[in-house]
């Protein structure tokens, strides 16, 4: 022991203080990498909270609907025979039958959050002369807006819902020559109307969607549409969002209804998060070999130039334990160094690329999310790699001879 330090950390440090230009490149090498993977690894969790938000924000991780109306074969009870035609019956609005026990049973299921009943159906919005065809949903918005940020998409007004109030699409509002405060007359298929107020006009990011869609209370929705008590959706949200579509199959299995799950309705986003997953997973593991390569090369270099150093060290009664832990340290303290640069170069480029990329209407392209997790498991994944790339160097160098090694 010297200076409080055992003999491995001493030698580990002056070995690497010696060797300072190749340790300098080495960390250089390291930081590169390791600024690769932190960039790349917040800016695609940056990517896929950003499609998670455009696609979850807007619609329930499941939808639960009634079955479809299924066509049954007629029987002659003579004959005991069965038409051999069979037509598949118009399909007209389905209600959920016994939603109240159904929502009941899934708000006692540990991953689901909420689950919220709606009532929704197409209508016709009218105001003066013009009129445009809409899809009116009936919701209850304590529970509603847990699961579907209505709120966030609010551009003009509130998103407060009475019985006599609905929230509209701009596109939809432009298209009437309305605006908050003014009145719309919501008529159905079945001759049910009622006069609204607009208390909030909502932008979507999707000019079908705000041209279309309009929210009232459930009770106004019944009420318009002829649907007292009943429900034609129940929507549903879950602790674990990738966990969608085994949920929905459970909920089909123990119910007699239909479940969809955004999964499987947004499979073209779910790909692309799962091919942005592989990537990055990918990455890492091509940086991580080339780093520890990289580390291992150096110490099989150093192993050879410091042969006979080892010789005397062996000589002098230093163990063979002590050399591997020795060249061990080396690797972990260059991996430690490299990872600490690296994430400070990975940070501010991320930062950087951030403040300069954007989308076509200026907004930003994904969130800056920087979480200390990320650093943590970097430095210890580098460290990582340092070790165990300079175990084959260190069980090199404990297998020296003393005497060969003194005599080169």
């Amino acid at each position: 022991m010297t200076y409080g330090l055992p003999l491995e950390w001493i030698v580990a440090v002056r070995f690497l203080y010696e060797g300072r230009l190749q340790t300098v490149f080495i960390v250089v090498g390291i930081a590169i990498g390791v600024g690769v993977i932190v960039f790349m690894s917040a800016m695609l969790a940056g990517l896929e909270n950003n499609i998670l938000k455009r696609v979850l924000t807007t619609q329930a991780q499941i939808q639960v609907i009634a079955t479809d109306q299924v066509a049954r074969a007629l029987r002659d009870p003579a004959q005991e025979t069965e038409d051999a035609t069979v037509q598949r019956p118009s399909q007209r609005v389905a209600l959920i039958d016994q939603w109240q026990s159904i929502v009941q049973r899934l708000r006692d299921e540990p991953n689901i959050t909420f689950v919220s009943p709606t009532t929704s159906g197409s209508m016709l919005a009218i105001r003066g002369e013009a009129s445009r065809s809409i899809t009116l949903v009936g919701i209850e918005p304590d529970t509603y807006f847990r699961i579907v940020k209505i709120p966030d998409y609010i551009v003009a007004g509130t998103a407060r819902l009475t019985s006599e109030s609905i929230l509209v699409g701009v596109e939809l509002a432009k298209d009437l020559g309305v605006r908050v405060g003014d009145k719309i007359n919501v008529t159905s298929a079945n001759g049910g109307q009622r006069v609204l107020t607009i208390t909030g006009l909502l932008d979507f990011g999707n000019k079908g969607a705000n041209q279309r869609s309009t929210y009232v209370a459930l009770r106004t929705a019944q009420s318009v549409m002829g649907m007292i008590g009943g429900v034609t959706s129940l929507e549903v949200s879950l602790y674990d969002i990738y966990a969608a579509e085994d949920m929905a199959r459970y909920i089909m299995a123990a119910h007699r209804v239909v479940a969809e799950s955004w999964i499987k309705t947004n499979a073209q986003f779910y790909s692309a998060i799962q091919a942005q997953k592989a990537t990055n997973t990918l990455i890492r593991l091509f940086v991580g070999l080339s780093v520890a390569f990289g580390i291992a090369a150096v110490l099989v270099v150093s192993v050879i130039q410091r042969s006979k150093e080892i010789g005397i060290l062996r000589a002098m009664g230093t163990t063979r334990g002590q050399i591997i832990r020795l060249f061990l340290l080396q690797g972990g303290l260059l991996g430690f160094a490299g990872s600490m640069v690296g994430a400070v170069l990975g940070a501010g480029g991320l930062v950087y690329w951030h403040s300069v990329a954007r989308q076509a209407d200026g907004g930003e392209l994904f969130p800056l999310m920087l979480e200390q997790q990320l650093f943590v498991y970097t430095a210890i994944l580098a460290t990582l790699t340092g070790l165990l790339a300079a175990m084959a160097p260190a069980l090199r160098a404990a297998k020296l001879d003393p005497v060969v090694a003194i005599r080169g």
